[in-house]
């Protein structure tokens, strides 16, 4: 029997992945001493008192495997799915319509500021959007038919088996923001003392001295 095109493209598709997941560049984001966050492929030396978490070319995923069923749990665990959208962007909404339709389990970056778009720019490359990841795959900019063809080839169910207890996490800004600092309390006002009252009984005058 011989493969037919579809069938190459597949198996072209589910080894891209495997690939993918395999040779992924590690992403640190690094938490400075003085709040400030970056993001590098090298992590930091320990004398730095950075704080590091590790989010692999997809990003650090907030999807609650818990709650999912077990075959899916499974699909996500192996190829998890994350998804960099910005808030005046079309195809974001399609990509999210998609995965939405679908039922995949996905985590949503917004890239909204400076500080978003340089980080993006260090895992993806460049700054276009959407962007996604499957795995360790990359797919830049949104085609139905590319994404369908990576989500089947990760065997991701052509329609959704969330059950209906199933709520997705919010949103959250590709870059933290770091917490402002804490306001100084206000100085207690001054308590001016009250000046006592003079006893004139043994001075009717009222002469002070």
């Amino acid at each position: 029997m011989r493969p037919t095109p579809f069938t190459t493209t597949l198996a072209c598709a589910v080894l891209a992945l495997a690939a993918g997941s395999t040779q992924a560049q590690t992403v640190y984001r690094i938490v400075g001493p003085d709040g400030k966050v970056s993001f590098s492929d090298q992590p930091p030396p320990p004398s730095s008192k950075a704080k590091v978490t590790t989010a692999g070319a997809g990003g650090s995923s907030s999807v609650n495997a818990a709650a999912l069923p077990f075959e899916l749990k499974e699909v996500v665990q192996r190829y998890p799915v994350t998804l960099y959208t910005s808030a005046s962007c079309g195809p974001c909404a399609s990509a999210r319509n998609l995965l939405t339709s679908r039922g995949v389990p996905f985590t949503e970056r917004t890239v909204n500021s400076n500080e978003d778009a340089d980080a993006l720019k260090r895992i993806s490359g460049d700054t276009s959007l959407p962007f996604g990841t499957i795995g360790g795959q990359q797919l830049k900019g949104f085609s139905d038919v590319e994404w369908t063809q990576y989500l089947d080839a990760a065997a991701y169910p052509k329609s959704s088996v969330l059950p209906a207890t199933y709520r997705p996490a919010a949103p959250t800004p590709l870059v933290a923001k770091a917490a402002a600092p804490a306001a100084a309390p206000a100085p207690a006002p001054v308590q001016q003392p009250q000046a006592q009252p003079v006893d004139t009984s043994r001075n009717p005058a009222g002469i002070q001295f």
